[in-house]
């Protein structure tokens, strides 16, 4: 292909573009951007000469892509891809990628580590043991302390890292079982886990839930407080995949009644929250004593080590090469997905 094209990495997440370069090759042109928070900051004339575009933490409407005349290729910089209307990007033409093995292995060692800190009352004792006065120098009982061989886990999805995190759990004794409509049958007998038919099936029985679905029309709102009843009473729920998946204001009351004795939350529904926050959230921050040990919240950084983060950078430039300009169909998401 000896035609130019042009490529904006409008965001500046590094310093130069010259990883892009290497494995783009001569023929494309590289914009590098100064960190624009939002596409709309983007000036005409810069949008008019793009072909490929990548997009990490900004968000992608229909009036956005109206101004890119001439694009034909988006790499969502992640997994996920709820931050881009592929509707209006399907009815232009626009073909989306993303990047799903970046950071598959952070992503699920970070789920496991909630699950350990809570199941194993680490944040428990910590949080007990700074407390004014400290507690006495002895264990606790609670709820949230199990041996792991006595404990089901949950798999809500079963892609990359849903399938990490079955085998690092199942090395903890645990009894591992998933639920996803999209695999097909077999599976499970591959991986030695067990499969739930339905959702409901699978939550009844998972001491421990985890999350691991993308963010689409079908599993936004997929968990409220009618599924988090139906898990056995003192279960631990943890989600790194997308906050909008998990009703936490039902999460809130389940906790604050004591139905599930802990939750540990990558992300939430908004982020980065704004007022009026969640009242789990606010709970949370002011340290309420019901709450002591039950809940660990980090910021949507699950995914994040620097070789993660150069990951990023490689394979959607890989991916954004293999689509714009050799035409195949390396990560492309089919936009039909819910």
């Amino acid at each position: 292909m000896n035609t130019m094209l042009t490529v904006l990495e409008p965001e500046g997440l590094y310093p130069d573009t010259s990883e892009e370069q290497r494995i783009l090759g001569p023929n494309v042109r590289l914009l590098h951007g100064g960190g624009e928070e939002s596409i709309a900051q983007l000036p005409d004339a810069v949008c008019a000469e793009v072909d490929g575009l990548f997009i990490f933490r900004n968000w992608l409407s229909a009036a956005d892509i109206a101004r890119f005349p001439k694009l034909k290729v988006v790499v969502r910089m992640g997994v996920g891809y709820d931050r881009l209307d592929r509707a209006a990007l399907a009815a232009r033409g626009v073909t989306v990628c993303n990047v799903p093995d970046y950071g598959t292995t952070e992503v699920a060692d970070h789920a496991v580590a909630l699950i350990l800190a809570l199941r194993r009352g680490i944040t428990l004792h910590h949080d007990m043991q700074r407390a004014e006065p400290p507690a006495p120098w002895a264990y606790v009982t609670s709820p949230l302390l199990q041996r792991f061989s006595e404990q089901t886990v949950g798999l809500l999805g079963l892609g990359r890292i849903g399938t990490a995190v079955a085998l690092r759990m199942k090395a903890f004794g645990c009894r591992v079982v998933f639920h996803d409509p999209y695999l097909p049958n077999g599976v499970e007998r591959a991986l030695g886990i067990a499969r739930a038919r339905t959702r409901e099936e699978l939550l009844e029985q998972a001491d421990i839930l985890s999350l691991h679905a993308p963010l689409t029309r079908t599993t936004e709102g997929l968990v409220g407080e009618r599924e988090l009843r139906r898990l056995p009473a003192g279960a631990v729920v943890v989600n790194t995949a997308r906050g909008p998946m998990l009703d936490i204001d039902a999460l809130y009351t389940v906790l604050r009644d004591g139905h599930l004795a802990g939750a540990g939350l990558d992300v939430i529904p908004q982020e980065p929250p704004v007022e009026p926050i969640p009242r789990l959230l606010a709970a949370y921050r002011t340290r309420e004593p019901w709450l002591e040990g039950r809940l660990i919240i980090t910021p949507h950084s699950a995914f994040y080590t620097p070789h993660a983060y150069d990951d990023i950078r490689i394979k959607s430039a890989e991916t954004m090469r293999d689509v714009l300009l050799d035409g195949l169909r390396s990560n492309v998401v089919d936009p039909a997905t819910d």
